[in-house]
């Protein structure tokens, strides 16, 4: 006879009387498996900076949209700043072999310090793009600062950038224009990483 799985119920109640880390990554990675990327920028003054962010949003492809979340800036945020200041940013794909430097960069070093530097990463400048491309990347993407989005609710904000540029590697491009996931660093919170496995790709559904 097989063991009925225990349920756990919480309320908002119990959620929110938790102690704050173990709520954070709770509800982070109660909402799934999804892509990371390492957003490079640049400051006006010319210093680099790099982070890891695993809010990617698709938003629509005419024109190329995708946004992504950052938390309050109660406190400095270099990234939204420089992308706020230059309105120029790179989206840079993670593999699974230096996933340990990339999640480095989530530490929170002084706007004076590169994460470049310290994480062993290696800027990389493409096509007169401003911001730097992370070397070690395959699949890289430049972006264009176009909206902010202020979630009044937790003071958090959705940045909005269009898509100016792609590099990536032929291999990982199908002719139907669908990109090839394989060695794709995916995130299920704060710290659990994850890697991709194509499954099955289905014709369009139709009634």
């Amino acid at each position: 006879m097989q063991q009925e799985k225990e349920i756990l119920s919480l309320t908002l109640e119990d959620i929110s009387t938790t102690e704050k880390l173990y709520r954070t990554k709770l509800i982070n990675s109660l909402a799934g498996i999804r892509q990371v990327a390492l957003i490079g920028t640049k400051s006006k003054e010319g210093q680099e900076n790099v982070a890891i962010f695993n809010s990617l949003i698709h938003l629509g492809a005419h024109p190329p949209l995708f946004g992504f979340i950052s938390r309050p800036d109660s406190v400095e945020r270099d990234t939204l700043r420089n992308i706020k200041e230059t309105g120029i940013y790179t989206l840079n794909y993670i593999h699974s072999k230096w996933i340990k430097k990339a999640h480095q960069t989530s530490a929170r070093y002084t706007k004076e310090t590169s994460e470049f530097e310290t994480t062993g990463l290696n800027p990389e400048y493409l096509e007169n793009c401003f911001a730097p491309f992370v070397k070690e990347a395959e699949i890289k993407i430049e972006m264009k600062f176009q909206q902010i989005l202020d979630i009044e609710i937790n003071n958090t904000k959705m940045i909005i950038g269009r898509i100016e540029q792609i590099h990536i590697p032929k291999n990982r491009l199908a002719e139907d224009g669908l990109v090839k996931p394989f060695d794709l660093l995916l995130s299920g919170g704060l710290d659990a990483y994850y890697s991709s496995d194509f499954l099955e790709q289905l014709p369009y559904a139709k009634p």
